[in-house]
């Protein structure tokens, strides 16, 4: 089984990934605020420099293989920004990194996996065929085979977001955090229930791809036929095992957004704060609005993960408003 990480995980991770990653800005939108009712902060993981927090795992995992990992090279699937943490770690560090992914995944994110010098695979219907197709190509060529959801090292090293906020705005009442796979939630919540036990941390995922947020209501593993949702990064039919153990126990509050919520957040976040959202970065948002009379006058802060949104879709978006 998996060995969960601890709060001192997290803090030894923010020394490994300092001499490679910015500390992402928590600003205060007066815009947002505004309309929300509440003080909302939004923590920039966008301007990572694959546009999305997973980076912060990935530096994190790949920093630590042993010298016979790194010979063997690793594997893995993904929607798009954990295998773009993963290439883009194996890089820094010299190793070989294969990225399996949908046929149907976003182009944008592919290339940018590809750019950063990966071997992509590109087979199966969704992310769930894309996983399965990584384990079997991991057993026949040898591969050290790096789980999304399962490695301690990915929560330890996004889990520094909480760091972050909790010491860049120590009086936050909620953190709101986007759940694909719950690294990002399991992560940050390990963090508040040791620095913070105070602060609320909301989960939050898509409507049409409930599993996460169906297997925290049960306490079990729940998987859905399918993961409907323009969001990518959320679009998971399966819950992870570990992820959800840890979110089980810390997790305050889970919340299920529609497409339509996730779309108008992503324009909020144009029109009121001036930066880019793609979906699952949009979904923080999109709860915060949804539950605002609940967060009435509180400091929030939403964690905007991702950026990575292709160029026809934004501007489907933008000029689809009514």
């Amino acid at each position: 089984m998996w060995t969960r990480p601890t709060f001192t995980d997290i803090l030894r991770a923010r020394g490994r990934i300092a001499p490679y990653l910015i500390r992402t800005p928590l600003h205060r939108y007066a815009s947002l605020s505004k309309l929300l009712g509440f003080e909302a902060y939004v923590k920039h993981e966008n301007f990572q420099p694959t546009g999305a927090f997973k980076i912060r795992g990935g530096i994190t995992l790949i920093a630590q293989l042993s010298p016979e990992e790194r010979r063997r090279g690793v594997i893995t699937a993904s929607t798009g920004n954990h295998g773009q943490s993963i290439a883009y770690a194996s890089r820094l560090f010299g190793v070989k990194a294969v990225i399996c992914v949908a046929e149907n995944a976003n182009p944008d994110k592919v290339e940018a996996i590809r750019s950063f010098g990966a071997e992509i695979v590109a087979e199966g219907r969704d992310f769930e065929d894309a996983r399965l197709n990584a384990e079997r190509l991991a057993e026949e060529r040898g591969y050290r085979y790096i789980h999304s959801g399962n490695e301690p090292h990915l929560i330890a090293g996004v889990g520094t977001i909480g760091l972050e906020i909790i010491e860049d705005l120590p009086d936050v009442d909620a953190i709101i955090v986007p759940v694909g796979g719950g690294s990002c939630a399991a992560g940050i919540s390990t963090v508040v229930r040791a620095a913070a036990p105070d602060v609320k941390v909301i989960a939050v995922q898509a409507e049409g791809a409930p599993s996460v947020y169906l297997s925290w209501k049960k306490g079990e593993i729940v998987a859905t036929e399918s993961a409907d949702t323009m969001a990518d990064g959320l679009a998971t039919r399966r819950a992870f095992e570990l992820p959800l153990e840890i979110m089980r126990d810390q997790v305050d509050d889970f919340v299920l957004v529609s497409e339509e919520e996730i779309i108008d957040a992503i324009r909020l976040y144009v029109e009121k704060a001036h930066t880019i959202a793609e979906g699952a970065g949009a979904a923080s948002l999109a709860a915060g609005y949804k539950i605002r009379e609940r967060l009435r006058g509180k400091k929030v802060a939403m964690v905007l993960s991702g950026g990575n949104i292709t160029a026809d879709m934004l501007r489907s978006i933008l000029c689809k408003k009514e």
